[in-house]
């Protein structure tokens, strides 16, 4: 796990806990929560994307949890969790979504210098806007190289913002590697709740606007007949993660 728990004002905003000894795997899966989740939570959620992709690609794991003993070791692709402090209300919640921009900028950016290993970013819900946020940031710094791919499920950020003309389509297009954005108009969680509070739809919902213009590097995936609620786009055998790993050519 990798947590800025308490630290966003500290000089060193991100904590590492658990084992970091991968073994040979090739790359590695970031996983970012979305509203709502304890530290506990972060974690269970991490573990149980783990599960999913090891249920998609027809690996076997252990009982471990995400990040603990010999279970990253094992896993064909290990997922890391990025825990964030999110349990909170919605207005401060997305607040603290833009703030950890730079510390995942940071994180990504040295992971990429140091270990080199390529990173896949999945993000649930209000973690697309972390990501959409930090996207922005490694544009600015010229780090558009540190992901190999980016994909968003059940994405809780305004549809239009993913377009070329919107507030994330410049860093989408600049990404040197595609991002995926998994929807499902069964999504009742963006389609009632999401669109009520923020007055606007959910790239996570339907995906773009006919309006709008999808930018270099964009996909959306519409995933409808495989995910039934907000919750289970990562679930194991229920979510979309048999799909996502066609997209990305996971073996």
């Amino acid at each position: 796990m990798v947590s800025t728990r308490g630290r966003l004002d500290e000089a060193d905003p991100t904590e590492r806990s658990g084992s970091w000894e991968f073994g040979g795997t090739d790359s590695v899966v970031l996983y970012v929560h979305g509203l709502g989740a304890d530290a506990e939570s972060a974690r269970n959620q991490a573990y149980t994307a783990r599960l999913g992709l090891e249920a998609a690609t027809g690996g076997a794991g252990d009982s471990g949890g995400a990040g603990g003993g010999n279970a990253a070791a094992e896993s064909a692709r290990p997922v890391i969790g990025y825990s964030w402090a999110s349990n909170v209300d919605w207005g401060p919640a997305k607040e603290t979504a833009e703030a950890n921009a730079a510390p995942l900028a940071d994180w990504l950016t040295a992971w990429a210098d140091e270990d080199g290993r390529p990173v896949h970013l999945f993000a649930h819900s209000l973690g697309a806007r972390v990501t959409g946020e930090t996207l922005r940031a490694l544009a600015d710094r010229g780090r558009t190289d540190v992901l190999a791919s980016a994909s968003l499920f059940g994405g809780a950020i305004p549809n239009e913002s993913a377009g070329t003309d919107g507030r994330y389509g410049s860093a989408i297009a600049a990404l040197d590697a595609p991002l995926y954005n998994f929807h499902s108009r069964n999504d009742r969680v963006l389609g009632w709740v999401y669109r009520a509070s923020d007055r606007t739809r959910a790239v996570g919902h339907g995906g773009l606007p006919d309006a709008a213009t999808a930018p270099d590097g964009y996909a959306d995936v519409d995933v409808t007949d495989l995910v039934a609620d907000h919750y289970s786009y990562v679930e194991p055998d229920e979510g979309c993660l048999s799909r996502a790993v066609d997209q990305l050519g996971f073996e």
